[in-house]
């Protein structure tokens, strides 16, 4: 009988270091910043860990050449990049949060949130 209090005062323990692992880890996701080049440095496109689009620069040589299909192409080869590397990033951040504790369930949930 008092096992199972033993097992549910942990978990509420385990909530609660959870929490507040998640939250610090949620503001380093926030600070993250990725970059994502193509056309050696062409294109530069920086996103954060939220993977939101801080800021794009394009060369302006490319701009001058005028070939709009080859700028769209990098802008898209770029941002590809910068938000792969944002969302690896981030995902190793929230799965720092579960370090050495069992809590059941923990990392598929993260997993199919795009975190794991």
């Amino acid at each position: 009988m008092f096992g199972g209090l033993k097992n549910i005062a942990n978990l509420v323990q385990q909530a609660g270091e959870i929490k507040g692992k998640f939250a610090a880890a949620k503001e380093r996701v926030s600070k993250l910043r990725c970059e994502g080049s193509a056309g050696p440095d062409l294109v530069r496109i920086v996103v954060n860990g939220e993977m939101t689009v801080l800021s794009v620069s394009i060369d302006q040589n490319l701009i001058a050449s005028g070939d709009r299909q080859m700028i769209e192409q990098l802008v898209n080869a770029a941002a590809n990049e910068a938000l792969h590397k944002s969302k690896t990033a981030a995902a190793a951040e929230m799965a720092s949060i579960a370090g050495g504790m069992d809590v059941p369930g923990l990392q598929d949930a993260m997993a199919k949130m795009g975190m794991g």
